[in-house]
């Protein structure tokens, strides 16, 4: 992924308890990342995780610690009151310093990285850091419900060096294959046939029946399935995300049905597809390492991509001064999605990273394969927003469209098709802004409510209003203009719909 966030030169900040020394090539600036500090020793570690029916072990005073709260429990990003309130929590995890100590699954610990430079030198650095888990894992549980976003597989997300340039090449390849005019034109029509499913009621959930839907229906399609297909795919995708145990586990073999049936047909008839672009790819995946790359781009294209649609939306259905543009407004759904990108991001904490060795980084000792994360959202939004109070809900956003971000992560690592993510959202908004025009929602923002976990800011909900719409009435609907469908040949069974050109 190409980065949203280009490095600087990294501001060091000295460390009160670390000898004076004049720098050298072989002692990096106090706060860099260093294989040793002089007259420091590795703090003890922190166990991955506890053992049965303990809690975590308590912070040792060599670990970073708030002012004057010598003894602190780690803050949990799992739990309900995390989702409540994360920037409470991230207000105090900034008081530890520009890393932090949190638990993100019961008995799971994690260090955080809160701080822009700091985020930005570990991002950039692949000779001190790896995004190989394995070590890390040994140590976790094998139903660990952290594992699905951490473990470690055979993808672009989980490895290094040549392997990470093989598997990235085959993604970028082919999403570059498919021009930016047909990506929007997939877009309107799937847009259009979910707003044509709620336009006469005069009331929708925009998260379920519109955001959480978009992004599955077109990666079924760009993937090469006939849309009858979409629905199989959105079950077991909710399955895995909203049911218990029992359910999540039947859904995630529905889901590597789905795939697998997938990579078999396209084994036998290619298309102008992603699947079959993969396969094909002189870099020579074989079938699990295609498997892998799909299972990935899909997770990485739903999960993220349906959360900035609703998040974008709450704002701008707000905040007055982004509900004026649905009539002609100074600011525009892309400026939303800015705001969004800056300040909520709809990942907001990830990069999962582990330390070659021993660290000493931005004052604080790492041991070797401690897992390591960045919050987007802490770092981000510390460097780029705005005052306390502007914005909708008082995020703090601008809603000019302006401040860094990492919300597309950076370095090696970071979003491989940001632009095709960024077209999908703002054209999505843009149709139903566009069919529904007096669209507010039916709550006040601070009801909004959004779902538990470490990684994601998702709403549960999103309700609206609207004057219904149908397709008797005089003029345009999205019922004349909505897509009727994919063969899943790689042909439109649409009149005038554009599919990906090889």
């Amino acid at each position: 992924m190409t980065s949203a966030s280009e490095p600087g030169t990294p501001a060091h900040a000295s460390t009160q308890d670390s000898p004076k020394r004049t720098p050298t090539p072989d002692t990096p600036p106090p706060g860099t990342t260093a294989p040793d500090a002089p007259e420091r020793t590795p703090a003890p570690d922190i166990p991955t995780r506890a053992p049965a029916g303990e809690s975590p072990a308590p912070l040792s005073s060599a670990l970073p610690t708030p002012v004057g709260e010598p003894h602190v429990e780690l803050e949990q990003l799992y739990g309900p009151e995390f989702a409540a309130d994360p920037q409470g929590v991230y207000a105090r995890l900034r008081r530890y310093g520009p890393i932090a100590p949190v638990e993100i699954s019961p008995g799971i610990t994690a260090m955080l990285v809160t701080d822009y430079r700091a985020a930005l030198d570990l991002l950039h650095d692949t000779v001190t850091w790896s995004k190989d888990p394995r070590k890390w894992q040994e140590s976790v549980p094998e139903d660990s419900p952290i594992l699905p976003m951490i473990g470690w597989r055979p993808n672009v997300m989980f490895n290094d060096g040549d392997v990470h340039a093989r598997y990235r090449q085959a993604i970028t390849d082919g999403f570059e294959r498919i021009p930016p005019h047909e990506l929007r034109t997939m877009v309107v029509g799937i847009a259009d046939s979910l707003i044509a499913g709620f336009g006469a009621d005069g009331q929708a959930d925009l998260m379920g029946q519109f955001a959480r839907l978009l992004p599955l229906k077109l990666f079924n399609r760009l993937f090469g399935l006939p849309d009858s297909y979409s629905d199989r795919l959105i079950s077991s995708i909710a399955g895995m995300m909203e049911g218990d145990p029992a359910e999540a586990s039947a859904a995630n073999e529905e889901f590597q049905g789905y795939i697998s049936e997938l990579i078999s047909a396209k084994k036998h008839v290619r298309g102008r597809d992603l699947t079959s672009w993969f396969l094909d790819h002189p870099v020579g995946l074989n079938d699990e390492e295609v498997t892998h790359q799909m299972v990935l781009t899909m997770a990485a294209g739903h999960e993220p991509t349906c959360n900035l649609i609703g998040n974008a939306l709450a704002r701008m259905l707000t905040d007055d001064r982004y509900y004026s543009t649905l009539s002609g407004g100074a600011l525009t759904p892309r400026d939303a999605i800015q705001d969004v990108l800056l300040n909520e991001p709809p990942i907001c904490n990830y990069s999962a990273h582990f330390p070659r060795r021993d660290v000493f980084f931005h004052g604080t000792w790492i041991r070797t394969g401690q897992l390591v994360m960045v919050s987007y959202t802490a770092a981000g939004a510390a460097h780029g927003r705005t005052g306390e109070g502007a914005g909708a809900g008082g995020s703090g956003a601008s809603g000019s469209g302006g401040g860094a971000h990492l919300a597309w992560s950076a370095g090696p690592h970071s979003c491989p098709v940001p632009r095709a993510a960024l077209l999908i959202a703002t054209t999505a908004i843009e149709r139903l802004c566009a069919w529904l025009s007096d669209i507010e929602l039916t709550v006040p923002h601070d009801r909004l409510t959004y779902r538990p976990g470490p990684f994601h800011r998702a709403l549960t909900e999103l309700p609206a209003r609207f004057t219904p719409i149908s397709p008797g009435q005089a003029g345009e609907t999205p019922w004349d203009s909505r897509d009727t469908g994919h063969s899943g040949n790689g042909r439109a069974e649409a009149e005038g719909e554009s599919t990906p050109a090889p």
